[in-house]
C-alpha cells in the first residue's frame, strides 16, 4: 500500500485538487442555488415536510373551529337567556297590566253601585260537561264567601253563583248552569221574569228566559237583569246586575209557552278573575 501512494501520490493529489475545483465552480455556477447533493436531499424530504405542515395547519383549523364553535354556543345560550327573562318580564307586565285595565272597570262600575262589597278571586279551572258548568275560583269561607254569593266579571255582568265553598277556594255555577235559576227583570219594559239553565243550551254557552209576561214582545238584544226577588224580607240576589242579550224568542215542545234564548254578557271562556259580591244593600 505504502509502494502504491509512493507510485502515484502525485496523481492522487491532481485528482484531489480537481475535486476541489469541480465543487466550487458548482457552487460559484449555481449562486445560492443548492448543490445537486443538498437539492436531492431537499426534493426527497419537501412530501414530508409539507405532509406535516398540512397536518398541523388542518389540526390548528380544527382546534380554531372548535373554540369559535363553543364561544358562540355559549354566546347564543346567554341570548336565550335573556329572551327569555325578557319574556317573563312582558308577560307579567301584561298580566298586571290587565289585573290594573279589570280593577279599573270594576272600580267604575264600584261607583255606580255603592250597595255591594266584592272580593276579588282568581280563576284557577275551568269546569264543563254535558251536565255542568262550572269555575274554580281561589277565594272561599277564609275571605268571607258564602254559598249563594253571587259573581261578577269586572263590568260587573253576572257570571255565576258561588255553589261550594272550601278555606281558600270556591267552585261556582256558571250563568249556563242547568242548575242556575234566578229572577230576572226585562230591562226595557220592567217586566219580572226567570233565567235558568238548559241542558240544550248549555252547550252552546246559552240559557234560557221563561215565565214571560203575557203579551210581552221581546226584541233581539233587549237587555235581561237580576231582580233581586226577595225571600222571608231579605233579598236573594243584588238587582240590576246584566245577566246577557235576548237572541230569539222560540216556543216549547208543548207548543204552549215562549220562551226566550238569551247570551250570556260575560265572556265564560276567557275569564282571568272575578269578583264575589259579599255584601250589598236593597236598593228600592
Amino acid at each position: 500500500m505504502k509502494d502504491f501512494f509512493k507510485d502515484n501520490g502525485i496523481i492522487i493529489l491532481v485528482i484531489a485538487l480537481l475535486l476541489t475545483l469541480i465543487t466550487a465552480v458548482v457552487s460559484f455556477t449555481f449562486g445560492g442555488i443548492a448543490n445537486p447533493f443538498a437539492n436531492l436531499a431537499g426534493v426527497v424530504a419537501t412530501p414530508f415536510r409539507n405532509g406535516i405542515h398540512s397536518v398541523v395547519t388542518w389540526a390548528e383549523g380544527l382546534y380554531s373551529d372548535a373554540f369559535r364553535r363553543e364561544e358562540v354556543e355559549a354566546e347564543l345560550e346567554r341570548y336565550k337567556q335573556r329572551v327569555a327573562e325578557l319574556e317573563e318580564q312582558a308577560r307579567s307586565g301584561e298580566a298586571a297590566s290587565r289585573e290594573n285595565e279589570r280593577l279599573r272597570d270594576l272600580l267604575g262600575f264600584q261607583q255606580k253601585h255603592t250597595e255591594l262589597q266584592t272580593e276579588p278571586a282568581t280563576v284557577t279551572a275551568h269546569g264543563s260537561s254535558n251536565w255542568s258548568s262550572t269555575l274554580t275560583v281561589s277565594k272561599g269561607s277564609r275571605a268571607g264567601v258564602e254559598p249563594g254569593d253571587c259573581v261578577i266579571d269586572q263590568y260587573g255582568n253576572l257570571v255565576g253563583i258561588i255553589w261550594e265553598v272550601g278555606l281558600n277556594w270556591s267552585t261556582l255555577i256558571t250563568v249556563v248552569d242547568v242548575d242556575l235559576e234566578m229572577g230576572a227583570m226585562i230591562a226595557r219594559t220592567d217586566e219580572a221574569a226567570i233565567i235558568e239553565g238548559d241542558f240544550s243550551l248549555m252547550g252552546q254557552g246559552k240559557l234560557k228566559l221563561t215565565y214571560l209576561p203575557q203579551g210581552e214582545q221581546l226584541l233581539a238584544g233587549d237587555e235581561i237583569l237580576t231582580s233581586g226577588l226577595v225571600s222571608g224580607g231579605t233579598a236573594t240576589y243584588p238587582s240590576g246586575i246584566l245577566v246577557g242579550h235576548v237572541e230569539q224568542v222560540r216556543t216549547d215542545a208543548g207548543g204552549m209557552n215562549d220562551y226566550a234564548v238569551l247570551s250570556p254578557a260575560t265572556d265564560l271562556a276567557s275569564l282571568e278573575q272575578v269578583f264575589i259580591i259579599k255584601e250589598f244593600e236593597v236598593v228600592e
